[in-house]
């Protein structure tokens, strides 16, 4: 049987202009696998918790004090728990907040040729980590578009010198989705 490819488009939540990526993935990816595409299609560090919502069931990494009640990532594959226009919730860093909506635009077969995942498309650059999620991000794009602004240059240093809300590159993203996913 020839391999399934899911077509996502990634969404952050609560972020204007839209910030997003559309990625290819293959469905027996395991959500432990599909949460580092997630972090390297979107620019994220891997810093902080994360877990997915399916349905009304929740995905991570399982918690060994038994506080937060997610089934394992490791133990559920993609194609297993959604379909052609299904759609996961992702939340990252669960001080910042920041939730990303991933929809299965489509079912592929997988071609020969190509190597996945591959990131097709996308939009803006990933916030920075631990900027406040959607509100703190909001203020930094405000400070960095005002020259005039009382925190304008105080917010270009800490977002630093290669931080451009507008650049997105998805041949730069594939590379790193084959090298680490």
């Amino acid at each position: 049987m020839p391999r399934q490819i899911f077509q996502l488009k990634m969404s952050l939540a609560g972020v204007r202009p839209p910030v997003w990526r559309r990625v290819l993935v293959p469905g027996g990816y395991t959500l432990d696998r599909l949460h580092r595409v997630v972090q390297h299609a979107m620019g994220w560090r891997d810093c902080h918790l994360h877990s997915f919502e399916i349905d009304g069931t929740r995905y991570g990494e399982p918690d060994p004090d038994g506080e937060l009640s997610l089934r394992d990532e490791l133990d559920s594959r993609l194609d297993a728990v959604v379909g052609k226009g299904g759609r996961l919730r992702y939340t990252y860093d669960f001080g910042d907040w920041w939730e990303h909506d991933l929809v299965v635009e489509d079912v592929l077969t997988a071609e020969e040729v190509e190597r996945y995942p591959v990131c097709l498309d996308g939009a803006r650059a990933c916030p920075p980590e631990d900027v406040g999620g959607p509100a703190g991000y909001a203020v930094l794009l405000s400070a960095l578009a005002d020259p005039t602004h009382p925190e304008h240059e105080a917010m270009w240093e800490w977002a630093g010198p290669g931080f451009d809300p507008e650049v997105f590159d998805p041949g730069r993203a594939s590379t790193l989705l084959r090298r680490f996913c």
